[in-house]
């Protein structure tokens, strides 16, 4: 088998219920790393959009979104998994979850094309992927805060853990396919 993704890689088999079990976990990892935080008001700084993008570079755009859209789904019917336990969408830092949705998309669409393979190019699909996830982030956190309070709470303070994470992952990701053997 030629896998293109590391999830493929390490778990070759396909169908259902290895998607739902990836699926499943991808979202545990996520929950898991939103309550690793640093309490700021309005939204708080989170290792949440560090697991969103490995996640979607891991599984790929489809089962990546599909992650991300059942972690919503979980914090949306009240599970406590978003940041500080949270649940419900009447949250201002709702609009992220969102985002996170589509950044997966987009960073597993870039892995699937080997993007995650370079130290570059998987630095800038992480990029990418931050900038995808601010835009519901941002709209949503306006409606509650208004666009110059969200740019000034909901975005800057943000920027340079975006630059911390996307190393880590641009590093991480050519390293594990090298023990992997695949390049």
């Amino acid at each position: 088998m030629n896998a293109s993704l590391l999830s493929d890689r390490l778990w070759p088999e396909t169908g259902l219920a290895r998607n739902a079990a990836l699926a499943i976990v991808g979202s545990l990892i996520v929950a898991a790393a939103a309550q690793v935080n640093v309490p700021m008001i309005p939204v708080p700084m989170t290792l949440q959009s560090l697991a969103v993008l490995v996640i979607g570079a891991a599984y790929g755009s489809r089962l990546g979104a599909a992650t991300l859209a059942l972690y919503a789904l979980e914090g949306a019917i009240g599970l406590p998994v978003f940041a500080e336990f949270k649940s419900g969408v009447m949250l201002a830092s709702f609009g992220y979850v969102l985002g996170f949705i589509a950044a997966a998309y987009v960073v597993g669409y870039l892995a699937e094309r080997g993007w995650d393979r370079s130290v570059p190019k998987m630095f800038a699909a992480m990029l990418l992927g931050a900038a995808v996830l601010y835009v519901p982030g941002l709209i949503w956190l306006s409606a509650w805060i208004g666009f110059e309070k969200a740019i000034q709470f909901g975005l800057t303070p943000f920027l340079v853990g975006d630059l911390v994470k996307a190393a880590v992952a641009a590093l991480g990701f050519p390293a594990a396919w090298t023990l992997l053997g695949r390049r």
